[in-house]
């Protein structure tokens, strides 16, 4: 499920289709190193995926901090820091 959260990707698809990963969405993962609510979200996000025994990656990992975040909550993988140099600090 592709940018979980947003748009179309309802908690009810999670029940009628087969996934095999869950990817969150950017929005959520820009936030990270600023907002509890953000950081709150992708937590919830990452349990959930875990109690589904569902693979859970990121969009717009960006910067090491938000990698050390993310990454301390479960995340597996996330995507973008390996596609280009992080942001400066």
């Amino acid at each position: 499920m592709d940018d979980f959260g947003t748009g179309y990707s309802s908690l009810s698809n999670l029940q009628s289709f087969p996934f095999d990963k869950i990817k969150i969405d950017r929005s959520f993962i820009s936030n990270l190193e600023n907002n509890r609510q953000s950081q709150s979200i992708v937590r919830g996000v990452i349990s959930l995926a875990q109690g589904l025994n569902l693979p859970v990656l990121a969009e717009g990992v960006e910067t090491k901090e938000q990698l050390r975040i993310s990454g301390a909550r479960g995340l597996q993988r996330g995507a973008g820091i390996s596609d280009r140099p992080p942001k400066p600090d």
